[in-house]
This record gives C-alpha cells, structure tokens and sequence, in this order.
C-alpha cells in the first residue's frame, strides 16, 4: 500500500486522494478546534472556503442552531459569533450547535480532499485515536494520503511533524509500504521532535506568529496529546464525530 503526505491542498489534485482515505491536519489550528468542538457537544461543524459563504448557509437555520466562527490573518471575523482559537469551543458554547467554520488553510485543505473515500482531521489532541482508524484501513491496504495543510500556502514545520508521527504509527509492523518523499521528510522531522511539542512550536514561525499575536495559551491546547480521543469524519461536507450514532 501507498502511504504519501502532501504539504499544502494547493498542489493537490484529485489523482492523489481518489479513493484513499486521507488525514487532513492542520494542528495550528483548524484541526485542532474542530476536534475540541466535535468533543465539546457540536452537532456538526460544516467547512467553508470563504466567509460570504458561511453567511449565505447561516439564513437556511435558526439564529439559536449555529455559531459563524472562523479567522482570517488568525483573528476573529469581524461579526461572527467565535475564531480559531480551540479555548473558545466550550462545552456550554458550543454544544448542540451547527458551526458554520471557515479558516485561512485548514477549511480549504479539507476541501480539497473531498474526491477521497474517506476524510479524517488528525492533530495531536486526538492523535492515538486516528491514526488507530487509519492504520486499520491500512492493514486492509487501503492507500492513504496526508494532507499536511500549512499556513498560507507554505510549508508549516508543525503540520509536518504532526503528519510524521501519524507515518511512524500507521506504518508500524507492516510490509511492503511504499512512502513518497514527503512521507519520508515528515518522518526525519519527526524524529527530531519527538514529543517535544512545546519546542517544535517554539520552533514553527505558526506558532511563533500566533503566540506574538496573543494566542500563546493556544499552543498549549493544540499541544496536548490525546487531550481530545475524537475521529471527525468529513462526508456529505459536513464534519461529524464517529461514534455510537455515527456508522462508517
């Protein structure tokens, strides 16, 4: 089977995620919030490329249904209800609530991988949980693919981190999987971080810009590992949490 990572959704073209089940990470910091909110009580959080289009969805609910959340140069839409930041997606804000959720990279990347058969958001807040699920299709030799989402069109060092600790678990035991470049760099990245979240943040120019701009609380919720054992499942373009009410 095939294990590849892409590094950002731009480049990415359908041939590369047809029929694969594909993770799609954005750790700084879509990826991360859709995992607290989905774990928090959310109903579904639904991606959006611009926000014109997550207001244009909001008038088919109820004003009481939805939260309009998102950020744009990691603030906050001006008008909508919450940003990026996983500390806002409480259990009392967000539960039962559709989140209409519209990012710079993370929102698109999931876009993008929409051709593929199945779509899950990995980060490290629901890392063991994922990369279980995927490591299953695996060993039933499904080919997967990484999207590594980055920031702003460019290489970001803690989506490829992330994305090689998922190809050291999912690759794990297994013969005869074959890794693209990408894979293979994410892997030597990894290596060198290890679990040592708190300076690959230090380390990434996202995190660095988020902590300037007031979100260094958020580093740390983003690097909590396993703080958040959800599976989100894009489908139908709507993110839900798999579980008990939820079949694959």
């Amino acid at each position: 089977m095939r294990l590849d990572v892409f590094f950002g959704a731009h480049g990415l073209t359908s041939a590369d995620v047809q029929g694969r089940v594909v993770v799609v990470i954005d750790v700084l910091r879509a990826s991360t919030t859709i995992a607290v909110a989905l774990a928090n009580g959310a109903r579904t959080v639904i991606p959006f490329e611009s926000a014109e289009e997550a207001i244009t969805r909001s008038k088919a609910f109820e004003r009481g249904d939805y939260k309009l959340a998102g950020e744009r140069r990691n603030l906050m839409i001006p008008g909508f209800d919450l940003g990026n930041s996983p500390r806002e997606y409480t259990r009392e804000v967000v539960d039962g609530k559709t989140i209409l959720f519209t990012t710079t990279n993370g929102t698109g990347a999931l876009i993008a991988a929409q051709p593929a058969r199945e779509v899950l958001v990995g980060a490290f807040v629901n890392f063991t949980v994922v990369s279980a699920m995927v490591r299953a299709a695996a060993r039933a030799t499904s080919d997967i693919a990484i999207l590594a989402a980055g920031s702003e069109r460019h290489f970001s060092l803690e989506d490829a981190v992330c994305a090689g600790r998922f190809v050291r678990a999912i690759r794990r035991g297994l013969a005869d999987v074959a890794l693209n470049d990408g894979a293979q760099a994410s892997l030597q990245l990894e290596k060198r971080y290890g679990n040592d979240l708190a300076r690959l943040f230090e380390d990434s120019s996202h995190g660095r810009t988020l902590a300037e701009a007031g979100f260094a609380d958020d580093l740390a919720v983003c690097g909590a590992l396993d703080a958040h054992p959800v599976v989100p499942v894009y489908q139908d373009r709507h993110l839900t949490k798999l579980g008990p009410d939820r079949e694959r």
